[in-house]
C-alpha cells in the first residue's frame, strides 16, 4: 500500500503531466487523431488549426517563383516540394512540444522519436520531388537539343542537294568537250587567200 509521501509525490507528478499549458499547445492537443497529419494514409495534405495558412501560401509562392513551373506536371512537383517542407517544419515544431516548457526536459520521448522520423521522411520527400523536377527538365532539354540537331541536319542536307542540282544543271548546259576542242583547233583562213590575190602574187 502506498505511503502518504508516495501519494503526495504521485499527485505532484500528475500536476506536471496535465498536458500543454500554452494556447498553441492546447490547440495542438485538441486535434486528437489529426494531431500531426504527418502519416495520413490517404496522403491528404491539410493545414492544422494552430498553423498559419498564409505562411504556407507564401512558401508555395516562393517556390513557384524560384522554380517557375512550365506545365501541370512541374506545378505538381513544386507543390509537393512546398507540402513536404511545410510538414518538415511541422515535425520540428511538434518535437519542441515534447519538452517541458518549465525545465526544458524531454517529457514525451516516444513522440519525440516519432516526429524526428517524420522530419526525415519529409526531407527525403522534398528532395525526391526536386530531383524529379530536375530530371524532367533535363529530359526536355535533351529532346529540344535533339530536335534542333535533326533540324540542322535536314537544313545541311537540303543545302547539299541544292548545290548538287546547280552543278548538274551547269554541266548539262555546257557544250560537249569534242566540239569545244574542234572549235579551238580549227586554223583561221588567211586574210589574202582569195583566188584573185593568189594570181596577183604569181
Amino acid at each position: 500500500m502506498a505511503t502518504q509521501a508516495q501519494h503526495l509525490a504521485n499527485q505532484a507528478n500528475a500536476q506536471k503531466s496535465t498536458g500543454p499549458s500554452s494556447q498553441t499547445g492546447k490547440q495542438v492537443s485538441s486535434q486528437n487523431r489529426r494531431i500531426h497529419g504527418l502519416s495520413d494514409p490517404d496522403n491528404v495534405f491539410f493545414i492544422l488549426n494552430f498553423e498559419d495558412e498564409a505562411k504556407f501560401e507564401t512558401l508555395k509562392a516562393t517556390l513557384n517563383h524560384d522554380y517557375a513551373p512550365q506545365d501541370e506536371t512541374e506545378r505538381i512537383l513544386v507543390r509537393r516540394m512546398a507540402e513536404s517542407e511545410w510538414l518538415r517544419l511541422r515535425a520540428r515544431f511538434l518535437q519542441n512540444m515534447c519538452f517541458n516548457p518549465e525545465n526544458g526536459f524531454l517529457r514525451e520521448e516516444k513522440q519525440f522519436a516519432l516526429y524526428m522520423r517524420y522530419q526525415g521522411v519529409q526531407e527525403r520527400a522534398f528532395y525526391k520531388a526536386l530531383n524529379e523536377l530536375q530530371k524532367l527538365r533535363k529530359e526536355k532539354r535533351n529532346e529540344q537539343i535533339g530536335f534542333v540537331s535533326q533540324q540542322r541536319a535536314a537544313e545541311v542536307h537540303e543545302i547539299r542537294k541544292q548545290t548538287f542540282e546547280m552543278k548538274k544543271t551547269r554541266v548539262s548546259n555546257s557544250p560537249p568537250p569534242e566540239k569545244m576542242k574542234k572549235e579551238t583547233t580549227q586554223p583561221a583562213s588567211p586574210a589574202n587567200s582569195s583566188p584573185q590575190n593568189l594570181e596577183m602574187a604569181a
